[in-house]
């Protein structure tokens, strides 16, 4: 089976032997997409090489999808070399993944995150607007030069991180989690640097939730005003100093805030007050808390509506969960030791969990829930299994297999979140009484 459709003509051939309402499981990633990634980003074989780039591209995929397997075994259990001749050495795969690099990976899951991404919102819409969260995150990549040098990491009193860390801001659809944008680059720019190329990318009639890190005049203002109904909700700072203009209700008002002369000198377009409401809200066992957002309409937006709201914000830490938990298997680092190549795997990694989550919205509309209602982890086990098991091509074995899938589709739904449940944050395992190994310091006991 070609592996540039194997796990898409899986999912087609489940289609088959499930319910009629489940036929949407079908390609995503068609041979055609991948080539015109390949010649949109002059990356594409010319020569007829043992490893095409188009099976690279599925290499990477699935890189993520078979954490726990070497990158050797992937090509050979996916059929993704070439059959004729000998056996692939494991330097001819990492010369193909050179010769590919992050382009095609980057278009791939652009030109397909804004479609799935979007659509998704639009379907699982509030008041008839897109819910989206923004938000940032940081990966481990190998200790190399070049990854330290281009990505750099923390710097304290006591020294260099550990490894090098790359910085991930993410743009996701939080009722489906399907990551609509992503930036990522080094360490030393902060989440607002990347977030604010990604506020372009949020569609008309949307709204878009973050915590106090987002809290940015130019931000605020950039979304609220490029583009048509489009909204932020944002977690207030503690001290952010605010003029009441008009009261709506218990804990909630019309204010306008301050924007420094800073901000208006490097963005001249900013006005000197950013008009927004105020919404104060205390939930059992926690202190109060402030939000702030473009949603000025109370009847239109009831407070309580919007507090409840507002905490949907921490899918996205569950969909970085899924990330590096699933996908990445609580990996140290990443498998790349080039910054390229540390690139090309990540924007393979997001292709990959959008794979994933899309197959999970068409599950979750099958069985009449919501896509968050689904296991990830299960759903994830059940692509993976049955990639494998249809590549073997067992003569026969293809319809039972599939209709034993289609019978584990329930166990797939996970209980009702309990959201009345109370974590307060506890140390709960001891630290080391080694001191810790930094880059740069002289091993004890170690020969000169």
């Amino acid at each position: 089976m070609p592996p540039a459709t194997s796990l898409s003509h899986c999912l087609s051939l489940l289609s088959q032997v499930v319910p009629e309402d489940a036929a949407t499981l079908v390609k995503d990633l068609p041979q055609e997409q991948l080539l015109q990634a390949l010649y949109a980003t002059g990356t594409a074989t010319i020569r007829h090489r043992k490893l095409p780039a188009e099976q690279m591209i599925w290499l990477v995929i699935g890189m993520s999808l078979f954490r726990h397997v070497p990158i050797v075994q992937i090509v050979d259990q996916l059929g993704l070399a070439v059959p004729k001749g000998p056996p692939v050495v494991p330097s001819a795969i990492h010369q193909a993944r050179a010769r590919l690099g992050p382009l095609p990976l980057l278009w791939l899951f652009e030109a397909t995150a804004h479609k799935w991404a979007h659509h998704s919102a639009r379907e699982h819409a509030w008041h008839g607007l897109g819910v989206y969260g923004m938000d940032g995150t940081t990966l481990r990549v190998p200790d190399s030069d070049q990854n330290r040098q281009q990505f750099g990491g923390t710097q304290t009193s006591r020294g260099k991180s550990g490894y090098p860390l790359v910085r991930l801001v993410a743009l996701m659809a939080l009722r489906s989690h399907l990551v609509a944008a992503a930036a990522m680059g080094p360490y030393e720019t902060g989440e607002l640097g990347y977030a604010q190329g990604l506020s372009d990318q949020l569609p008309d009639d949307s709204l878009l939730i973050g915590d106090r890190g987002f809290v940015s005049a130019w931000l605020m203002w950039k979304v609220q005003t490029q583009g048509k109904q489009r909204n932020w909700l944002i977690r207030g700072k503690k001290k952010l100093k605010a003029r009441r203009v008009t009261r709506l209700g218990p804990g909630d008002e019309l204010v306008e805030l301050s924007v420094s002369k800073q901000a208006r000198k490097k963005h001249p377009e900013l006005p000197e007050v950013l008009l927004c409401r105020r919404i104060v809200y205390q939930r059992k066992g926690y202190q109060p808390q402030t939000l702030l957002t473009s949603l000025l309409d109370a009847d239109a937006y009831p407070k309580k509506e919007i507090v409840e709201l507002y905490h949907e914000r921490w899918e996205l830490e569950l969909g970085y969960d899924e990330v590096k938990t699933e996908l990445l298997g609580r990996e140290e680092t990443l498998r790349s030791r080039s910054p390229e190549l540390v690139e090309q795997e990540l924007w393979g990694t997001l292709l990959a969990y959008n794979l994933v989550r899309l197959e999970m919205e068409r599950l979750a509309a099958v069985m009449a829930v919501e896509p968050v209602q689904l296991s990830f982890s299960g759903t994830l086990l059940m692509l993976v299994q049955l990639w494998q098991l249809i590549s073997l091509r067992y003569p026969g074995s293809i319809v039972k297999l599939l209709r034993s899938v289609e019978a584990q589709m329930h166990r797939l739904l996970l209980p009702p979140r309990r959201s009345h449940r109370i974590y307060p944050r506890a140390v709960k395992i001891k630290m080391s009484n080694y001191a810790r190994k930094r880059p740069g310091l002289p091993t004890r006991g170690a020969l000169n």
